[in-house]
């Protein structure tokens, strides 16, 4: 019979989080994660698995908890407001703590070297999924008349998420709210519409 675990696992993979989004995946130590969890190495490894492991799962209960927003976004009425939507809420999270500034995602990326090849990949195909989704909802609003016939659906939704990590990499290095908002304002500005039907 194993033994009872003795802490919250839900309160230590919300702390686990914080560490992988202010350090990065290889930034972050096991150190870090144990003086942040208050839980020895040997229990992280047996309730969550190895570093690799606990940064899936980290990375799960990040998009869960903070990206709804994006999934939000695909219930505004023009693909214009799904943008500002999308682009808003990435101002707000990635400043919302002095502490985690930025994206889990996008940091987690920045520093992976060969040694962490599988954590580089995952982090890839994330953000390919959400790049998918978007150009999906984008073809959608197409067929609907929202965007013009002309519209490059997939190069309007590689565009947006060029913005979108962008972003989180300014926010990451220090740039204000007010400053990002600057660049939602001029994202918006290019936006592309359909013409307005003449009657």
């Amino acid at each position: 019979m194993g033994r009872h675990r003795e802490f919250d696992v839900d309160e230590a993979l919300d702390a686990v989080v914080r560490v992988f989004w202010r350090r990065g995946y290889e930034g972050a130590s096991y150190d870090d994660l144990t003086a942040a969890t208050g839980v020895k190495r040997p229990g992280l490894y047996s309730a969550f698995g190895n570093k690799e492991e606990l940064f899936r799962r980290a990375l799960e209960r990040y998009a869960d908890q903070y990206l709804t927003y994006m999934t939000e976004a695909y219930d505004q009425p023009s693909s214009r407001a799904m943008a500002e939507h999308m682009l808003r809420g990435v101002v707000e999270l990635t400043t919302r703590f002095p502490e985690n500034l930025g994206c889990l995602g996008v940091n987690g990326a920045l520093t992976c070297s060969e040694a962490s090849e599988p954590i580089y990949r995952l982090l890839v195909e994330f953000r390919a999924g959400g790049e998918a989704d978007l150009r999906q909802r984008l073809e959608e609003f197409q067929a609907s008349g929202d965007l013009p016939e002309t519209a490059d659906c997939a190069g309007l939704a590689t565009y947006l998420m060029a913005v979108i990590h962008g972003m989180a990499v300014q926010a990451k290095s220090g740039v204000s709210r007010e400053g990002l908002g600057k660049v939602v304002e001029q994202t918006l500005a290019g936006w592309p519409t359909a013409p307005k039907m003449a009657g």
